[in-house]
């Protein structure tokens, strides 16, 4: 066992729900600690060397250590945790690290794509997370018999990419912009995530009223979007119920 957990978040923070999803799925206690990122505490600059979150402040034997970027905080759950949800064949753990890290790219588009300032970036960002997601639907169809990335055993893939998928929920809400469209594994996998305790329970509830006031916020094309959207901003019920 690790020692005593604590996870330092933000609310909004898709890598601080990867960990959160795996120390769930591994039934690891933990405590969570939110911070807001425009105004950060002294004590968590004087712990972060990033100035980012998440953080896993790890207490044991009458100390702490502090483990920052959440694919090493990850990689150290499935190191002194039990349950592990990495599969046990090197080939198979290093390609399940690979689309980790293709993970955080879309997470890096995903940015860019709520945050383009105009009609032509958004369009050129919209068409580029299309062509990622066209990556993971190919890999799914290759490889995916079951509910997630392998097949039957939940795994640390699937704790990456349900963060991503809720980004759609709300995306949804403004428009249809064809990125996942015409995609079925990544809908049955989408489908599947949302509905997973660890997943539900890894954002507070009214997490879709704050990404969306955070997009407003934005200033950008999807803002505006949004803006003019009839939609109400009242946090839809399950789409999948």
């Amino acid at each position: 066992m690790a020692g005593r957990l604590t996870l330092v978040s933000h609310d909004l923070c898709p890598y601080v729900q990867r960990a959160a999803i795996a120390l769930a799925e591994k039934g690891v206690p933990f405590e969570r600690v939110d911070i807001d990122l425009s105004a950060k505490p002294d004590w968590f600059k004087a712990i972060s060397p990033l100035g980012k979150v998440p953080l896993l402040r790890v207490r044991r034997d009458g100390a702490e250590d502090v483990i920052f970027e959440s694919a090493v905080i990850l990689e150290f759950l499935e190191e002194t945790e039990p349950n592990p949800l990495h599969p046990a064949d090197p080939l198979a753990r290093a390609r399940h690290r690979s689309w980790i890290e293709f993970g955080s790219a879309i997470l890096n588009a995903i940015g860019r794509f709520y945050s383009a300032p105009d009609q032509a970036a958004f369009d050129h960002e919209r068409r580029g997370l299309s062509g990622m997601f066209d990556r993971v639907e190919a890999e799914l169809v290759a490889r995916q018999s079951g509910p997630w990335f392998a097949a039957e055993h939940f795994s640390l893939v699937d704790a990456v990419y349900a963060p991503i998928f809720r980004y759609f929920d709300t995306f949804d809400r403004v428009g249809d912009f064809g990125i996942l469209g015409a995609k079925p594994r990544i809908e049955a996998w989408r489908k599947a995530l949302s509905g997973r305790q660890s997943v539900t329970k890894a954002v507070l509830p009214d997490y879709p009223e704050r990404l969306h006031r955070f997009l407003l916020a934005k200033r950008s094309c999807l803002s505006d979007l949004a803006r003019r959207s009839d939609r109400s901003i009242a946090p839809p019920a399950n789409r999948y119920a």
